[in-house]
């Protein structure tokens, strides 16, 4: 059996009911058999990041537990967003999405390898990810680049607005 790793998980949406997607995928998270929900951020709305012509997003952090390895932990990532409709194939980059997972952190592991790359790479450059992050574990550091909550603090968010 594999040790328990704590790992920080990114949710976003802007499609259809993005809040009720964000939530339900929390849910999924929450209630698989090995992950245990440990914290998560209030719903944050925040501007469209790259292509910044779509509806605002509805983002979130979770910090969670799990036994398993990063790899299958992205497989169950990839599931959750299938299943709330997403087509990675389909999908434009930065562009509207049902849901969209990122495994942020998991442990202190360093990992680059074809669709995996953890910490994940724009993490401590995308205030949308930082603010949720810092509600729920400020004094984190990101490896290379810092403490969350000076990251957050550096970065410009005026224009996101804590939901729930």
């Amino acid at each position: 059996m594999n040790a328990v790793v704590e790992a920080y998980v990114g949710l976003g949406a802007n499609i259809g009911d993005a809040a009720a997607a964000v939530e339900q995928a929390i849910g999924c998270l929450a209630r698989h058999e090995n992950i245990r929900l440990v914290a998560r951020s209030s719903l944050y709305r925040t501007p469209a990041w790259g292509d910044t012509d779509q509806p605002d997003f509805v983002n979130a952090v979770a910090r969670i537990e799990t036994s398993l390895g990063a790899a299958p932990l992205l497989d169950v990532l990839l599931r959750i967003e299938r299943d709330a409709g997403r087509d990675r194939a389909r999908s434009r980059r930065w562009g509207p999405r049902e849901l969209d997972l990122d495994l942020l952190l998991y442990g202190q592991a360093r990992i680059d390898t074809a669709g995996l790359h953890v910490p994940h790479p724009h993490l401590h450059e995308r205030a949308f990810v930082l603010v949720p992050l810092a509600e729920i574990a400020p004094s984190l550091d990101i490896p290379g680049h810092g403490r969350v909550d000076a990251l957050a603090r550096e970065m410009a968010s005026a224009d996101i607005e804590a939901l729930r």
